[in-house]
């Protein structure tokens, strides 16, 4: 067997990793821009869009180092540090370049501990003492360290400044300034759009949501246009491993990655928290947008369930008769708050839905295990399930 390129190593390594529950998340940063492997680049870079990795970097290093790597690099895309965070670039650049490899760092290290599939190559940039901070928090941190050092003279400023430091990777900040703003607007609307895109697929394959990239979502995503992007993926069962019809952003680059194909959207739970907290004002808007949605994607049925620790109403709508659920509905319950009775409940009663959407404050005990891909609509900021995908509903 003929050894492979260094192109289609890191195909099949992108493959991999679109095709991995862990890490479908981020097939939509994937492939965004230009994905390239050439001869003056070290090792690999980025300019927050398009991706370059150095033909003898990746003949080197290991199957899983190198999915560690392209890893590594949308994750840069994913939280757009080069064009975020141009002004500490300036300030101290190594630092720049280290203070994001420590954020990203931790979540490659998180996402497989043992580092079986995914890991570091030798080099990157890891250090606990950093968790659960972003890129200014760890560059004020390490340049409070410089600062130190030079003070004491002990030789720790010249490690971390401008000439030293660590990392295995280049940042092509440059690249990123060049940008207009108009392209860094286009480009943080994709990113986001993509990041969408990947949650709803990650539910759908019960895969892993990393925790920053949750709050990242909930942060800059109005849940009308989530609560639509959910429902409206559900219209195609997609198949999301197919080559029948190769997808056309990758083949200019004589790359070959699996499309999606499917049918038409059939029957859908909408479960809303009854236990108090959630108003009637909240009730309604939220009805409103899933009625308008329903009228655009039609599905076959709708499930409506009123539950606080058991389903207390279950009411059923038809295709075509969505524009009076609102003023038919007749919510029940207000004891405790209970979701996974939702998840039982579909199961007992044997329904053959394609997913749940649940409206709730948030504050439960058990989040339940679900047979369907399911959106929580969740009113209360920073609380994220741990199954499924979670946005905030507020203004």
């Amino acid at each position: 067997m003929s050894k492979l390129t260094a192109e289609q190593r890191v195909q099949r390594a992108h493959v991999w990793l679109m095709g991995n529950p862990d890490y479908v998340l981020y097939s939509g940063i994937m492939m965004m821009g230009n994905t390239e492997v050439v001869d003056d680049v070290p090792t690999a870079c980025t300019n927050g869009k398009d991706v370059k990795y150095g033909r003898k970097f990746v003949d080197k290093i290991s199957e899983v180092e190198l999915r560690g790597v392209i890893l590594h690099e949308n994750l840069h895309k994913a939280f757009r540090h080069l064009t975020t965070w141009q002004s500490l670039y300036t300030d101290e650049p190594q630092l720049a370049n280290m203070a994001c490899d420590y954020v990203i760092n931790l979540m490659i290290k998180d996402s497989d501990p043992d580092g079986t599939n995914v890991k570091l190559p030798e080099g990157g940039l890891l250090d606990e003492k950093y968790r659960g901070m972003d890129a200014q928090t760890v560059f004020n941190l390490l340049k409070e360290d410089k600062k130190k050092g030079e003070e004491q003279g002990d030789g720790n400023g010249d490690k971390n400044g401008d000439n030293g430091g660590g990392g295995f990777d280049d940042h092509d900040w440059e690249g990123a300034q060049e940008m207009s703003k108009e392209e860094k607007d286009a480009l943080a609307r994709e990113v986001d759009q993509a990041l969408r895109q990947g949650a709803i697929l990650a539910g759908k394959m019960k895969g892993k949501m990393a925790r920053e990239i949750a709050e990242q979502l909930q942060a800059t995503v109005d849940w009308r246009d989530a609560l639509r992007d959910f429902v409206s993926s559900m219209c195609v069962e997609k198949d999301f491993s197919t080559y029948r019809r190769p997808n056309r952003r990758w083949i200019n680059e004589e790359i070959y990655l699996p499309s999606m194909e499917g049918e038409a959207l059939g029957d859908i739970v909408v479960g809303v928290d009854t236990s108090g907290s959630i108003g009637m004002t909240e009730l309604g808007q939220f009805l409103g947008e899933l009625v308008s949605i329903c009228e655009s994607v039609n599905p076959t049925k709708v499930h409506l369930l009123y539950w606080d620790c058991d389903v207390a109403g279950h009411e059923q709508y038809e295709r075509g008769s969505y524009e009076g659920l609102i003023n038919s509905t007749k919510p029940a319950g207000g004891g405790g708050t209970d979701p996974s009775c939702v998840a039982e409940y579909i199961k007992e009663h044997k329904l053959n839905v394609e997913c749940a959407v649940i409206l709730t404050d948030g504050y439960v005990g058990e989040w339940g295990t679900w047979s369907v891909p399911v959106l929580w609509g969740i009113t209360t900021k920073d609380i994220t399930a741990p199954v499924g995908t979670s946005i905030y509903v507020g203004d």
